[in-house]
C-alpha cells in the first residue's frame, strides 16, 4: 500500500479526493479530527471517515465509485409496498438520534466489530446538536425497532448507517426518508458504498468524478438545519 498523508488535528487540511489510493480503493489520508468543522468540510468534499478503533488514526476515504440514490427514485417492491401500508409502524425524525446511532453501532451477524466507535458516536452527536445530523426512527408500540442516520449539507443527504430488529424496518425508514427528501427538493442521497441490500432499493454506483460534480452543485444550496419533522401525517405508516 502506498503512503498516505498524516494530517494534524488543527485547521482542516483534507487532500483533494482525486488523490485517493487505488488500493485500498479510496483511502485518502489518516489523522485529523472528528470535530464538526472537519466533518462538514469532509462531507462537502465527498470524503467520509471510516476506521476500526479509537486507538487508531482516523482514516478518510473517497472511493473511485460512489453509491447514490436520487430522492423519489427508490425501487419499492410489491411486498415492501404491503409492508409499508400494513406493518403498523410509527415513523419519526430526530426523536431518538443517539439511540439510533447506538443501535447502528452494534456488531452485525456477519461482523464481530463495528466502525461506529464511541468517538464516532460523540462526533455525530455534536453534528446533531448543531442541526446537521439527522435520524429516522421506526417504532412498534413505542419500542424502537429500526432506523437510520446521516448528515445533511446543502441538498445532499449523506447516509451513514441503518439498523433493523424487525423485518423491513430499515427499508421503511429509508423509503420514508427519501420520500420526504424528494418533497424538500433534495438532489442526492450519498450511500457511500453499494451492497446487495442497497442495490435492491435502487441505489446505483457512479464514478467519483461524476459524484463530486453532483455534490458540488448540491452543497451550494441552503442547508436545512435544526430538528427535522415529516411534513405530512401520511408519513406515519398505519
Amino acid at each position: 500500500m502506498s503512503a498516505i498523508p498524516l494530517l494534524a488535528p488543527g485547521p482542516v487540511s483534507l487532500p483533494d479526493p482525486h488523490t485517493a489510493l487505488d488500493d485500498p480503493d479510496g483511502l485518502l489520508a489518516a489523522g485529523g479530527s472528528l470535530s464538526v468543522r472537519w466533518l462538514l468540510s469532509a462531507y462537502a468534499s465527498g470524503i467520509f471517515p471510516w476506521f476500526d478503533s479509537d486507538d487508531e488514526h482516523i482514516l478518510w476515504w473517497s472511493p473511485s465509485k460512489r453509491a447514490v440514490l436520487c430522492p423519489g427514485e427508490m425501487h419499492v417492491t410489491r411486498s415492501l409496498t404491503k409492508r409499508i401500508r400494513n406493518a403498523g409502524f410509527r415513523l419519526s425524525m430526530d426523536e431518538a438520534f443517539d439511540a439510533v446511532v447506538f443501535n447502528c453501532s452494534k456488531p452485525r451477524r456477519d461482523s464481530a466489530g463495528t466502525w461506529i466507535t464511541p468517538r464516532m458516536r460523540d462526533a455525530y452527536h455534536a453534528l446533531y446538536v448543531q442541526g446537521y445530523a439527522h435520524s429516522v426512527e421506526v417504532w412498534r408500540d413505542e419500542v424502537l425497532c429500526g432506523g437510520l442516520y446521516g448528515v445533511s449539507i446543502g441538498s445532499a443527504f449523506c447516509g451513514e448507517s441503518m439498523f433493523s430488529v424487525e423485518r423491513d424496518a430499515s427499508k421503511v425508514a429509508f423509503y420514508t426518508l427519501q420520500k420526504q427528501l424528494h418533497a424538500w427538493q433534495f438532489d442526492l442521497i450519498d450511500c457511500q458504498m453499494v451492497n446487495p441490500h442497497l442495490s435492491s432499493l435502487g441505489v446505483v454506483e457512479i464514478p467519483r468524478t461524476e459524484f463530486l460534480a453532483r455534490l458540488e452543485n448540491a452543497v451550494q444550496q441552503p442547508t436545512r438545519r435544526g430538528r427535522w419533522r415529516f411534513d405530512e401525517p401520511s408519513t406515519i405508516v398505519s
